[in-house]
């Protein structure tokens, strides 16, 4: 039974961890990030199926039990999943915003170009030079 709930748990990691892998910013960042999640794969693995391993590093680190070490990992990686997802928003909210200058700029009426967009009043009739009236 036991060696059931170990396979499920390494598929779950390596679909999860290739999932991951996809996408990525620019070749720096997507090298990083796959030779982490690579890491990180083999340690979940090695925890599934050794659990004492997991304990015993918890205790060198200072920590009572391998639960615990896990926990702690979780509250941190959660922390710099907020820190990068709030980057991103950020990147894509600047990107939005120098979009839309950009095209409220594009499409703005050009009355000195002659272009069909722009909405110019019609000429003033001509004034006389005598009178100063309209003609």
């Amino acid at each position: 039974m036991i060696f059931i709930v170990q396979l499920v748990l390494v598929v779950a990691v390596i679909l999860v961890s290739l999932a991951l892998m996809r996408g990525g910013s620019n070749a720096r960042h997507l090298a990083i990030r796959r030779l982490m999640l690579v890491v990180f794969a083999l340690a979940a693995a090695v925890s599934i199926f050794i659990p004492e391993i997991l304990t015993r590093v918890a205790q060198f680190l200072g920590i009572g039990r391998g639960t615990d070490l896990v926990l702690y990992a979780l509250i941190i990686s959660f922390f710099i999943f907020m820190s990068t997802t709030y980057q991103r928003f950020r990147q894509s909210e600047s990107s939005v915003t120098r979009l839309a200058r950009r095209i409220a700029l594009d499409e703005a009426p050009r009355p000195w170009l002659g272009d069909g967009r722009a909405r110019v009043a019609p000429p003033a009739p001509p004034v006389s030079a005598e009178t100063g009236r309209d003609a």
